[in-house]
C-alpha cells in the first residue's frame, strides 16, 4: 500500500480527501430561473390594471467562461403590460434591476442581459370612458 504525503494531498493528488460540501455539482433548471425572473418582474412592475396579463419571462441559460472555469449566465426576456400613462423607460429599468438582483441573489447566476418587451398599455380607470367611435 502506498502512502501519500501531506504535500500531495494538498496539491490535489489522487488520494486527496475532498470535504463533502465541496463535492458534486449543482444544476438549476431553466424553469426555476424563469419563475424567479417572472416573479421579480411582477414585483418591480407593481400593481397593474385588473385586465392586464401577468408579467412573464423567458430565460436562456448558457455556459460562460469565467477565470478558467465554466459558469452559467442567464439571458432573460421579460414580457409585460403596463398602465397608461406611465414612464415606460423607468419602469423597464426597474424590472431589469430587480431581475438581475433576484436571480443573482437566489441562484448565484450572472444576468448580462434583460430584454423587456412591453406588449400592451392599459388606460387608467376613467380614461377609457370615451372609447369607441364618435360621430
Amino acid at each position: 500500500m502506498t502512502s501519500v504525503s501531506a504535500e500531495a494531498a494538498e496539491a490535489g493528488g489522487p488520494s486527496a480527501v475532498v470535504p463533502a460540501g465541496e463535492r458534486g455539482a449543482t444544476r438549476i433548471a431553466d424553469r426555476v430561473v424563469t419563475k424567479i425572473a417572472s416573479q421579480a418582474a411582477r414585483e418591480a412592475v407593481g400593481r397593474l390594471p385588473k385586465d392586464a396579463a401577468r408579467a412573464y419571462a423567458h430565460v436562456v441559460i448558457r455556459p460562460q467562461a469565467a477565470e478558467g472555469t465554466v459558469a452559467e449566465a442567464a439571458r432573460v426576456r421579460v414580457h409585460l403590460e403596463l398602465d397608461y400613462p406611465t414612464d415606460i423607460g423607468s419602469r423597464c429599468a426597474a424590472v431589469r434591476r430587480r431581475v438581475v438582483e433576484r436571480v443573482g441573489a437566489l441562484v448565484g447566476m450572472e444576468v448580462p442581459e434583460v430584454a423587456v418587451h412591453v406588449e400592451r398599455l392599459h388606460p387608467a380607470p376613467g380614461q377609457g370612458a370615451a372609447q369607441g367611435r364618435t360621430r
